[in-house]
């Protein structure tokens, strides 16, 4: 899974929890605000016409002293019998009717949507990361271009050709140091070897430095710390502890080089020169054998 396709996933997920979020935080509240009135209290609060008092024809409201009077003359000081409440035994409720409102609902829901969006991407962003790629792209199989074609860049750019995408130098191997070849390297790397080119990681082996050619001694040269290696990629000088690490690489039926980035080989031990190839002029970092 590229960085591209994980933040897209990422992205959408986001923008999803969040409109949940934002509808569910807007609904209005079953409860009323503060300082609302029911409409029950709102209609007791009005004012009612007094009844006329039967056969009167009086329809003049009462005052405050016939309020009164009233209420006076309607007290009693009789005592009320009160009945016995009946004792209604306890039933347990209904889980239903006690259930969440749907305010509630939509609370946990979104929460717990956004909880479950948010481990999935995670967990699709660590899977991403761990797992390896298997086709294209540093770290699995690189295509190159037709063997021809990759020759053809060698004496271009002066003996080296580089290949960004597999992170890997090619450079020619001279056929008549085969058989040294053969004794010190790999059958994985001899493959390319007979075809007349070795690949090179482009990393030092001391800490890591991108290692750069060297123009004028036809070496590479680091220019963190110094280490040198010919062409063929063998250690000459240096702190580096053996020569410059290698990629395995196919040539397909239709001559297409193809680099295995996903297997460094160890370069190869300090002292070999399978080459014999000294510098050919002045280098680029000082030094020179050690």
């Amino acid at each position: 899974m590229s960085t591209a396709a994980v933040i897209a996933i990422a992205v959408g997920v986001v923008v999803v929890l969040g409109a949940i979020a934002f509808f569910t935080l807007s609904r209005r509240s079953d409860v009323r605000g503060t300082g609302a009135l029911s409409a029950e209290t709102i209609h007791s609060d009005r004012p009612t016409s007094p009844a006329a008092e039967p056969g009167s024809g009086d329809l003049k409201s009462p005052t405050a002293g016939d309020v009164e009077a009233a209420g006076v003359a309607s007290r009693s000081t009789a005592l009320v019998k009160t009945e016995e409440p009946e004792i209604v035994p306890w039933t347990p409720p209904d889980p239903e009717a006690i259930g969440a409102s749907r305010r509630h609902f939509f609370n946990v829901a979104s929460v717990t949507l956004m909880a479950a969006g948010l481990g999935g991407f995670a967990a699709a962003a660590f899977v991403g990361f761990l797992w390896p790629s298997g086709t294209g792209g540093f770290g699995g199989s690189v295509t190159v271009g037709k063997l021809g074609t990759i020759k053809d860049g060698i004496k271009q750019g002066g003996g080296f050709f580089y290949v960004p995408e597999a992170r890997s130098w090619i450079t020619a191997y001279p056929e008549e140091a085969l058989p040294s070849a053969e004794l010190v390297y790999p059958e994985n790397l001899l493959v390319t070897m007979r075809e007349g080119i070795v690949v090179l990681s482009q990393k030092c082996p001391h800490l890591g430095c991108r290692v750069p050619e060297c123009a004028t001694s036809q070496w590479f040269e680091c220019q963190c710390h110094g280490s040198q290696y010919n062409r063929a990629g063998e250690k000459k000088a240096g702190p580096a502890p053996r020569g410059m690490d290698r990629f395995p690489a196919t040539l397909a039926a239709n001559d297409d080089l193809t680099i295995d980035t996903g297997n460094v080989v160890p370069g190869p031990a300090i002292g070999t020169n399978t080459t014999g190839q000294e510098a050919e002029g002045p280098h680029c970092t000082g030094g020179g054998h050690e």
